[in-house]
C-alpha cells in the first residue's frame, strides 16, 4: 500500500527555513532619544521645540522691515523713519493712534494699503500688530570710505564707531543716536552675526539714522586695517584696558572706537589690531556697561576733549 507523504513524521522539504525570520536579530538597540516613549525622546523634542521658537523670535527681530503695533507705528512716523507703505486692517477698531498714523502717512505721501488680519500676520511674522504696520525700505549701507569723505567735507577729524559682536538692533540704534549727538561721522558694522539696520534700529535711533550713515563690511578686521592705512587711530573698549578713557591721547586725531558686546567684549582678533585698548573708569560694584552706554560715554569724552 502506497504511503501518504503528508502523513510522514519528521521534516518535509523546505521546512528548514520556516522559522528563519524569527531567529534573525533585530539589529542594535535604538538610542534612548529615538524611542518614542522614552523620557530622553521627550526631552529631545522639547529641545527642538525650544530651538525652533528661538529661531522664530530671531526671525521676528531680523526679518522683514516692518514696524508693528499702534504705539510703535505712530512713534516711527513721528520720528520720520523712512517708510514705503502703511498697512491697516479693514474695519479696524480705530483710536487716536491709528487716526494720527493715517494722517502722518498721508502728509508724507506714504502709500496706505488695506490688509486682512491673516495677511498682516504673515507680513509681520506673527508679531502683535494690533491691525496696523509700517513697512520701511531696505537700508542703503555706505562704505567706510564714504564716512571718511563725509568728515573731510566738514573739515573735521573723522570720528567713527565700529561694532564687534553687537547683535541687538536696539543697541545699534542707540549707538547711531549717540554718534549723531556727539559729532561723529558714522558707524561700521560687520555683515554676519551682527545687528543690522532693521526697523527696530531705526526706531531706537530716534531719527538719527537719517543723519548718520552706517557702513556694512564683509570683514571687520580687514576694514580696520584699511582705516589704519588712512591714518585713522583705532581704539578698543575693554574693562582691562591699557589706559583709562580720560587719558586717551588720540582724541583729537582721526579716530575709530571699537565697541564689543556686553558679555564677551571685543574679540581677540580685533583687539590685536587696535592701536590701544581703553577702559571706562566705573565703580567696582558695576561689572560692565551696556554697549550703547559705553559708546555714548566714550563719544562724549572724545567730543569734550576736541572742544577743549
Amino acid at each position: 500500500m502506497a504511503s501518504n507523504s503528508r502523513s510522514k513524521k519528521g521534516p518535509t522539504k523546505g521546512s528548514g527555513g520556516k522559522n528563519r525570520r524569527s531567529l534573525q536579530g533585530r539589529g542594535p538597540t535604538p538610542k534612548a532619544e529615538d524611542r518614542v516613549y522614552h523620557k530622553a525622546h521627550k526631552a529631545k523634542q522639547a529641545r527642538q521645540a525650544g530651538a525652533a521658537q528661538q529661531a522664530k523670535r530671531k526671525k521676528k527681530e531680523h526679518g522683514p522691515n516692518m514696524v508693528a503695533g499702534r504705539n510703535s507705528v505712530l512713534e516711527a512716523l513721528r520720528e520720520d523713519v523712512p517708510a514705503t507703505a502703511l498697512y491697516v486692517v479693514g474695519r479696524i477698531d480705530s483710536d487716536d493712534r491709528v487716526r494720527e498714523s493715517i494722517k502722518l502717512a498721508a502728509e508724507r505721501g506714504i502709500s496706505m494699503l488695506e490688509a486682512s488680519k491673516p495677511d498682516l500676520d504673515r507680513l509681520t511674522d506673527d508679531a502683535i500688530h494690533q491691525g496696523i504696520a509700517l513697512q520701511i525700505p531696505p537700508y542703503d549701507y555706505a562704505e567706510p570710505e564714504d564716512l571718511l569723505e563725509f568728515a573731510s567735507e566738514r573739515a573735521e577729524a573723522p570720528l567713527l564707531v565700529a561694532l564687534d559682536g553687537i547683535t541687538d538692533p536696539r543697541n545699534l540704534g542707540a549707538i547711531v543716536r549717540s554718534v549723531a549727538a556727539f559729532g561723529g561721522h558714522g558707524v561700521i558694522i560687520p555683515e554676519r552675526r551682527a545687528a543690522s539696520m532693521t526697523a527696530a534700529a531705526w526706531k531706537t535711533s530716534a531719527g538719527a539714522a537719517a543723519r548718520v550713515r552706517v557702513a556694512q563690511v564683509v570683514n571687520l578686521a580687514r576694514a580696520i586695517d584699511e582705516l589704519k592705512k588712512q591714518n585713522v587711530f583705532v581704539v578698543g573698549l575693554d574693562m582691562d584696558g591699557d589706559v583709562e578713557l580720560p587719558e586717551l591721547t588720540f582724541s583729537r586725531d582721526p579716530l575709530c572706537i571699537v565697541v564689543g558686546s556686553e558679555g564677551k567684549g571685543i574679540s581677540r582678533l580685533i583687539a590685536d589690531k587696535c592701536d590701544q585698548i581703553v577702559s571706562i573708569p566705573i565703580a567696582a560694584t558695576t561689572e560692565s556697561l551696556n554697549a550703547g552706554i559705553a559708546a555714548a560715554v566714550s563719544l562724549y569724552e572724545v567730543a569734550r576733549a576736541r572742544r577743549g
